[in-house]
């Protein structure tokens, strides 16, 4: 049952699964010196696609968390965030809780489209006789969440947020509310996506959303004047979301606070954003609202910053509107994108990991690949080096298909 006063809600594991890094040391350590996640796509042949690069997770053993019984029973999204899971776990220190106190929030964009694409040909070459019976566990959006429960005998409540770039920035928030309120004691939010196809990336293509430039080193470039699309990439992230003083009483690190969060819908365009930027902006008053914040708090966001020319204008008009035009431009914002590349579904888990290492570590990482300035895009992106910064307070920018946007408040932790 919720309780009458609101409590404290941290943050005391990350388990980053990523191009550019797995676990948090590895994953902070790329953060910090721009390292580049875009590479040219080996899984399959591109030779007849417009798009020939993606972010996709290096030296991935999926022996080191399932065995191989269960690899062949689950997609590659929810074989990501069972690790991310379990990293964050073990980061967080093992943590005991009552089974039906621990609670599961774990977003997707797209799901197991890859088993969805092999059965399928199966149907069509061997027949119905031969789909799997695994087919529907393996590619349903939940599947990531059911797993992770599974794995830790979490009984608690456990659903899937499935909006688009938004998910995981939602399963973050909703986690952070299911505490807050006195649903759960722990959380595990994150996100996972794992949709690097020939499929979708034709699809993505074919709505011009992806950039066709062929050189890692320029593709991704959110807020540079010459961006052209985004990078389709892919991975996982989970946090451990607890209660404030349950945390403390077990002597766990606490990485940060999540201290407020905001959602909303442009109600504008099912793809495209509102160029004025007011659906965001309302989530991101909503988040500071919600923390107790006023927007003179605000010293880093981390952008959605997707490298498409329509998302980064709007996303600068949205923070100009929501914390006004002397805030916005000197508050300290990028994209890390720009190295990762967009993990669509678990985006907005890795980017509210990035925010609550910042505030932790006070060092704010780049937007890399960034050289020409955009008039549209006029704030400080924090170019292609990291920043050493006192941050206490940052928020998590999150916004999707379907005009739906989360945003995730963090707040050095006291």
């Amino acid at each position: 049952m919720g309780i009458a006063s609101p409590r404290k809600v941290v943050v005391t594991g990350i388990g980053p699964v990523t191009p550019i890094g797995t676990g948090v040391e590895e994953f902070w350590s790329a953060l910090v010196v721009g390292k580049n996640g875009i590479r040219p796509i080996d899984r399959f042949d591109t030779s007849d696609l417009p798009v020939k690069l993606a972010g996709t997770v290096q030296d991935f053993d999926v022996s080191r968390w399932l065995d191989a019984k269960e690899a062949r029973r689950t997609d590659r999204f929810s074989q990501y965030a069972i690790a991310a899971a379990r990293l964050a776990w073990e980061d967080a220190g093992d943590p005991e809780v009552q089974p039906d106190r621990g609670g599961i929030v774990f977003g997707t964009g797209i799901g197991g489209i890859e088993w969805l694409l092999q059965q399928h040909s199966v149907l069509l070459e061997r027949g119905p006789g031969r789909v799997s019976p695994f087919m529907v566990p393996a590619l349903m959006a939940n599947a990531a969440a059911g797993h992770i429960a599974m794995m830790l005998g979490l009984t608690g409540p456990n659903f899937c947020t499935v909006s688009a770039c938004a998910s995981a920035a939602h399963a973050v928030g909703e986690g952070f509310r299911m505490i807050r309120d006195g649903y759960a004691d722990l959380v595990i939010s994150g996100g996972t996506e794992a949709a690097t196809l020939p499929l979708t990336v034709a699809a993505f293509a074919q709505m011009q959303a992806l950039t066709k430039n062929p050189d890692p080193e320029s593709a991704s470039r959110p807020f540079d004047a010459e961006r052209n699309g985004f990078v389709m990439s892919e991975g996982a992230c989970a946090l451990i979301l607890e209660e404030e003083e349950r945390a403390r009483a077990r002597g766990a690190r606490i990485y940060a606070e999540i201290a407020g969060y905001g959602a909303s819908d442009d109600a504008f365009h099912i793809t495209a954003p509102d160029p004025k930027g007011s659906g965001a902006a309302i989530a991101i008053r909503r988040a500071l609202d919600d923390a107790g914040a006023t927007a003179n708090d605000v010293q880093y966001v981390n952008a959605h910053g997707t490298s498409t020319p329509l998302n980064d204008a709007a996303e600068t008009q949205a923070l100009k509107a929501a914390l006004g035009e002397e805030v916005a431009q000197r508050v300290a914002v990028s994209s890390t994108k720009s190295m990762t590349g967009h993990m669509l579904g678990a985006a907005g888990a890795v980017e509210a990991a990035v925010s609550i290492l910042v505030v932790q570590r006070g060092l704010i990482p780049p937007t890399i690949h960034y050289r020409t300035p955009d008039p549209d895009c006029d704030l400080d992106y924090v170019p292609n080096e990291a920043r050493e910064a006192d941050v206490r307070f940052a928020i998590s920018n999150s916004f999707g298909f379907g005009g739906q946007n989360a945003v995730v408040a963090v707040r050095r932790a006291s």
